[in-house]
């Protein structure tokens, strides 16, 4: 079994113009949610096996926030370039490519690749994947390759202002 979590990065700032996309920080309202969201997953009592982020600033604060709730190392983190803005292809491609003794995994990334992947390739009625919104995945395969072109036998969705369960899906 195989369970993957996709987390758009938290709310980024727009207040300096002239820093390069990939720079943007956290803002307020993005400083607020990660923790929050980071929390859910802590008493779940989810323990990854690796945290996957892009290397936009704004995804690494992310991901290291939900490292420091859920004990991982920051230090662990793994930092993949192709993240950024990734599409629904190199998405697959780096699920596809995760080491299968990892059963756990939280990927941070970007729209509109994390939304066209779950709403597209695994037909969960996703229409956006809001900043911080998270999209956990439960998939009946041994391999993460299997996992990254089959439908998961379980998801789930929940993001910063969803004040009930997760929104359970199932086939």
């Amino acid at each position: 079994m195989k369970t993957l979590f996709l987390i758009r990065h938290a709310k980024s700032s727009w207040e300096d113009s002239r820093l390069d996309d990939h720079e943007r920080p956290l803002n307020q309202r993005g400083k607020e949610n990660a923790p929050r969201m980071a929390a859910r997953l802590q008493e779940l009592g989810i323990k990854p096996d690796a945290l996957i982020s892009s290397t936009a600033r704004r995804a690494a604060s992310t991901a290291q926030v939900f490292a420091d709730h859920l004990d991982f190392p920051r230090d662990k983190i793994l930092f993949d370039a192709d993240l950024y803005l990734a599409s629904v292809g190199i998405l697959q491609k780096i699920i596809g490519k995760i080491e299968d003794s990892f059963h756990t995994v939280l990927i941070f990334g970007h729209n509109p690749g994390l939304t066209l992947l779950v709403s597209q390739v695994w037909g969960l009625p996703i229409g956006n994947l809001p900043t911080c919104g998270i999209v956990s995945l439960n998939f009946e395969s041994f391999t993460w390759p299997e996992a990254s072109s089959r439908l998961p036998k379980k998801a789930a969705f929940d993001f910063p202002k969803n004040s009930s369960p997760p929104i359970s899906f199932s086939k």
